[in-house]
C-alpha cells in the first residue's frame, strides 16, 4: 500500500545515512535515538559475550527499529515505515567498533592495513505488522599503510564517529585497494537493498 505522503521515519544519528537517501530520493524525517542521556542509550550497541559480527549488527538494527517504531505508536505519530541500520567492520571475526581515541584508532588502522577486512551493514524496517531486515556484506581490501599514514590520518576528524575507524567516503578512500560488495553498504546503507525493504513497505523509489 502507498503511502499519503510517501515518506518514512529514519532512526539514525548518522549523517551518511541522511545523504544517502537524499541521493535516491527517499523523503524521510528524523527520529533520532538518544545515545547519552542519564537513563542510557536507547538502545546498547555492545556486542553479547561470543556473538559473531553478523548476529550482533543484526539484532542492533533490528532493536533500534522496534524501539523507533514503538515509540511512534506511543506518541501517536503519524503511521509510517520506520528504517534503521548499524553497521560494523570485522577483521578476523573481532568487532572493531568506534575509536575512543587516536591510539584505538591507530591500532584498527594498523590492523586493517594491507589486509582484507569485512563491513556488514544490516537494514530494518518496520511497518504495520511488517519487519523486515536484510544485511549486506562487503570485501574491503586496504593497502599498506605506513605508520605516518596511520598518524595524520588519526590527526583528522575523520575517524572517530565510525566503526573500523574509517569513513570511505572521505581521505579513507586513498586507502582501499579493492572492494566487492556495496560501496554505499560500507558508507552505512547499501542502498539497492534498502529500496527492495522500502518498496516491501509501500514506498514508491
Amino acid at each position: 500500500m502507498r503511502m499519503l505522503d510517501n515518506k518514512i521515519y529514519l532512526a539514525s544519528n548518522s549523517p551518511r545515512r541522511r545523504e544517502l537517501l537524499r541521493q535516491v530520493g527517499v523523503d524521510f524525517e528524523l527520529l533520532l535515538l538518544r545515545n547519552d542521556c542519564v537513563r542510557g542509550p536507547d538502545v546498547t550497541e555492545i556486542a553479547h559475550a561470543g556473538e559473531s559480527p553478523a548476529v550482533y549488527v543484526a539484532r542492533v538494527a533490528g532493536e533500534k527499529a522496534a524501539f523507533a517504531f514503538n515509540s511512534v505508536q506511543l506518541r501517536r505519530m503519524r503511521a509510517r515505515p520506520v528504517l534503521a541500520a548499524d553497521t560494523t567492520v570485522t577483521i578476523d571475526g573481532e568487532i572493531l567498533g568506534k575509536p575512543a581515541d587516536p591510539e584505538e584508532a591507530a591500532r584498527m588502522l594498523t590492523r586493517l592495513s594491507g589486509n582484507t577486512h569485512q563491513v556488514l551493514t544490516s537494514v530494518a524496517v518496520h511497518y504495520d505488522g511488517m519487519a523486515e531486515q536484510f544485511t549486506q556484506v562487503s570485501q574491503v581490501r586496504f593497502a599498506k599503510l605506513s605508520p605516518a599514514v596511520i598518524k595524520a590520518y588519526c590527526a583528522t576528524p575523520e575517524p572517530y564517529d565510525k566503526a573500523g575507524g574509517y569513513g570511505i567516503q572521505g581521505v579513507a578512500a586513498l586507502f582501499v585497494e579493492h572492494i566487492d560488495g556495496s560501496h554505499s553498504g560500507i558508507m552505512g546503507l547499501p542502498l539497492f537493498e534498502t529500496a527492495n525493504l522500502l518498496r516491501k513497505a509501500g514506498i514508491v523509489i
